[in-house]
């Protein structure tokens, strides 16, 4: 090859190389150029952004529970009744504790009480307004409750086996060995009748459920390679259950808290009607509810209608975990 004939490289050198003899191989001359070139790394702001998996995680899970029309209008009715409980006072047509003898059982759609008034003349559409407010915080407030520390026991029974593994799992046998109505029944016997004695009996009745569901996902998760490989690298165990085990645990968790809302309204629903959670004259759908029994055949509007608010903030409330436990369940992304 001619001493003055010019090679060049075409990986984006633009250096003339001159060859070393006249037989030199073309294949050895860009050898001994690869040896002198260095490769740069990418700088930071030139790689891609990444909002990482856990935000594309829940930006999937909306848009996928958006294709659910049934969850989206049970979220939307539980955000209307929500809204209506919290601005009661500005939206209730009456006092529903102001009691009007002369306007007493007065049928629905009657002038100046659309949904009618009960057996003290005190305006229903009112204490149903008010009535939301008690009965929704009061599940929202238990399954807060059992939540955390259920969510607690399982972290803690899972993570670390042994003595803990031993000792948390005897104490929720003996929670699960007695009925749950039973159970509640007994520790509001224990407390005294009352509103926050029958959210406490409840909350107590639901940290079970949680625990259970915890300590299974845990139990799955403690032997993984990148738990593992955090162990090896010397991190906590606070930092390993914090950061890597609880995250993975939040899909399961979120759907069960959700499904049991309604559950836990209904079972302080069903605590009022028996005298043993919110007492007359408190606005609380159970409480409605056990006041109309004595007026079932002449106004039976008086039960039905705070049994209905109950069934329908139920019925939505699993409609939307439902549409929650599809979303977030990896097997059905396509």
């Amino acid at each position: 090859m001619p001493d003055d004939k010019k090679l060049r490289l075409t990986d984006n050198d633009d250096k003339m190389i001159e060859p070393q003899g006249s037989y030199l191989y073309e294949g050895a001359l860009l050898q001994e150029n690869l040896e002198e070139t260095t490769l740069k790394a990418p700088r930071e702001k030139d790689l891609p952004e990444d909002d990482g998996p856990r935000s594309s995680l829940w930006r999937d899970t909306f848009r996928r529970l958006k294709r659910d029309k049934t969850a989206v209008i049970s979220g939307i009715i539980l955000l209307i009744i929500i809204l209506v409980a919290i601005f009661a006072p500005l939206l209730a047509p009456h006092d529903p504790y102001t009691v009007a003898l002369a306007d007493r059982l007065q049928a629905p759609f009657s002038p100046g009480h659309i949904l009618g008034t009960d057996q003290l003349g005190r305006d229903i559409l009112s204490r149903l307004m008010y009535g939301g407010r008690i009965s929704v915080a009061i599940g929202a407030l238990a399954v807060a409750i059992a939540l955390i520390l259920g969510t607690t026991i399982g972290l803690l029974a899972g993570y670390y086996k042994g003595w803990v593994d031993t000792i948390s799992i005897f104490g929720i046998n003996i929670l699960n060995a007695f009925p749950y109505i039973l159970l509640a029944i007994a520790i509001i016997a224990a407390l005294g009748p009352g509103l926050t004695n029958a959210m406490i009996a409840i909350a107590i009745v639901g940290i079970p459920y949680y625990a259970r569901i915890v300590r299974g996902i845990v139990f799955s998760l403690r032997e993984r390679d990148f738990i593992q490989a955090e162990k090896a690298l010397g991190a906590s165990n606070f930092r390993i259950i914090t950061r890597h085990i609880l995250p993975n645990c939040l899909s399961p968790i979120i759907v069960a808290a959700t499904l049991d809302v309604g559950w836990m309204i209904v079972m302080a629903a069903g605590l009022s009607f028996l005298g043993l959670g919110a007492q007359p004259p408190t606005a609380e759908w159970g409480v409605m509810l056990s006041e109309g029994q004595e007026f079932i055949r002449n106004a039976p509007y008086i039960s039905l209608l705070p049994g209905a608010m109950i069934f329908i903030v139920v019925l939505c409330l699993n409609f939307l975990g439902d549409g929650m436990r599809d979303a977030l369940d990896p097997n059905l992304k396509n």
